[in-house]
């Protein structure tokens, strides 16, 4: 199609601040063009949060951008540079896969990073081509949609484009890039990289930058780095508490799937869990349970210290004084991480103010519900609306105690029987991106192209508060299996 007068623009306004950063820690690469490339799905309200015009971004030259085959004005496609303990072990990586195009400055000035996902190979593909299948990039989509929408802080996924190019894995899959859209893609890899591959100078430039970017009160304070390390660890305390009150399992906490702006990021192994249980893992390759559910919170602050290690030169000039400041920081964590997760919880259970029994009340019920292998999103939507029956842990004696014990702690706060519903229904959510229902949107468009499955499961995930009655036909967990439910990562 040519652009005439009729035709209407994209609204790209991009710029490339991280591209000013020193040379150590990206490499400018064009994206590889794509054979037929066809949008699969559009985020019409992002895109216009992003002050991008959707009509625009359907016609072919916005299909072109999108699968890389067009550079927008302004953009300057890098990719990444970075680092990262992976299972544990430290290795040199990259964005092997993807490419910045630039950050966008949207109409309320703020700024988002826009990334094309599965864009080609680039230095730091290894052994990788550099491309990416369908059924992945959009589990992503539909996963960190569902997240914002439980007010989960994520990336976001602007849009799937089918590059109409198949890739080989185990078998034939077709192709695809996703284009993704972050606060930054700054990792605690990034961080890393620099403390291990760059001068001090450089690691000065880039926390700077990341304090510029997303700590901007730290200003000039002459302890500004480490506000830096503080406020990382205070954002990501309260990320994994909502993940843990959500039920939420990443699967792949490996550090440079942490970001230093708080936001969740990359949908590989991760699911949402069905029956309650703290041992709970999804990956396919993560045999001793590292990243299980009930670990997560011990990950981060594992990831976290690996960040306060890179930045003992900027803390500090005495090495002993550096290590003590990091560790009185990083002691914080699990205070912090505590409060948020109480709150949240209490929150779940109606519970307004605050009482020194509220925590055994909390871990009493979870035990119960690991017992008697409940359903840990429908248990709280049946405290929430009174549906207690049906289920092995309902009709037991413990429960009958513990539903006693909480009806008693809610007969202590000022706010009566109807705020708590209305507060319970603000914190349970009615439905999640149950796996087998994620796994059916999948099938259908990877094998028949039918994308109406997956449109169906975005609608509904898109208010996961609203309690309609559409949305209990997706509240159904899926019937049990003696085979485990498996993700797997790099797909």
């Amino acid at each position: 199609m040519t652009p005439n007068s009729a035709t209407p623009k994209p609204g790209w306004n991009l710029d490339d601040s991280y591209a000013r950063l020193p040379k150590i820690f990206f490499t400018h690469q064009s994206p590889a063009p794509v054979r037929s490339p066809e949008l699969v799905i559009l985020n019409k309200r992002l895109a216009a949060s992003l002050g991008l015009d959707a009509e625009a971004l359907q016609t072919r030259e916005g299909e072109a951008a999108l699968a890389g085959n067009h550079v927008p004005e302004g953009a300057s496609p890098l990719a990444q540079a970075y680092a990262g303990h992976q299972f544990g072990y430290f290795n040199i990586l990259g964005d092997g896969r993807a490419l910045l195009l630039g950050e966008q400055l949207t109409p309320q000035g703020e700024r988002f990073d826009i990334q094309l996902k599965g864009s080609g190979r680039t230095p730091y593909s290894r052994q990788g081509d550099g491309r990416a299948a369908l059924g992945p990039m959009l589990r992503e989509y539909i996963i960190s949609e569902a997240m914002h929408a439980l007010g989960i802080p994520t990336t976001r996924s602007l849009a799937v484009t089918a590059t109409g190019q198949e890739i080989i894995r185990e078998t034939h899959l077709p192709g695809a890039i996703l284009t993704r859209v972050a606060a930054s893609h700054i990792r605690v890899g990034t961080f890393q990289y620099a403390a291990s591959q760059g001068t001090a100078e450089e690691l000065k430039a880039l926390a700077d930058y990341t304090l510029h970017r997303h700590y901007p009160e730290a200003g000039a304070e002459p302890n500004r780095y480490l506000l830096l390390l503080q406020g990382a660890i205070q954002r990501q305390s309260e990320l994994i508490a909502k993940w843990q009150l959500v039920g939420f399992i990443h699967g792949v906490m490996n550090t440079d799937n942490m970001t230093l702006s708080g936001e969740t990021i990359d949908y590989g192994p991760c699911a949402f869990m069905d029956v309650y249980s703290l041992a709970t893992v999804f990956s396919s390759i993560d045999r001793q349970g590292r990243y299980a559910y009930g670990n997560q919170p011990h990950m981060a602050v594992w990831n976290l210290a690996r960040l306060a290690e890179s930045l003992l030169p900027l803390l500090h000039e005495d090495e002993e004084q550096a290590v003590k400041l990091a560790e009185e920081a990083l002691a914080g964590f699990s205070t912090t991480y505590q409060r948020y997760w109480l709150a949240g919880m209490r929150a779940k259970l109606g519970i307004f103010n605050e009482e020194t029994g509220d925590e055994a009340l909390i871990e009493n019920l979870l035990k119960l519900m690991q017992q008697y292998e409940a359903d840990y999103t429908n248990t709280f939507l049946a405290l929430t609306f009174d549906r207690l029956e049906g289920t092995t842990l309902f009709e037991t004696e413990e429960f009958a105690d513990w539903k006693a014990q909480w009806q008693a702690r809610l007969g202590q706060q000022q706010e009566g029987k109807e705020a708590s519903h209305q507060l319970m229904r603000r914190s349970n959510p009615a439905v999640i991106p149950r796996n087998h229902r994620v796994e059916e949107a999948l099938e259908a468009a990877e094998s028949n192209e039918d994308y109406s499955v997956l449109e169906r499961l975005l609608e509904v995930l898109s208010d996961p508060f609203a309690h309609t009655p559409e949305q209990a036909e997706y509240a159904a967990p899926q019937e049990r299996s003696t085979r485990p439910y498996r993700t797997y990562c790099g797909t």
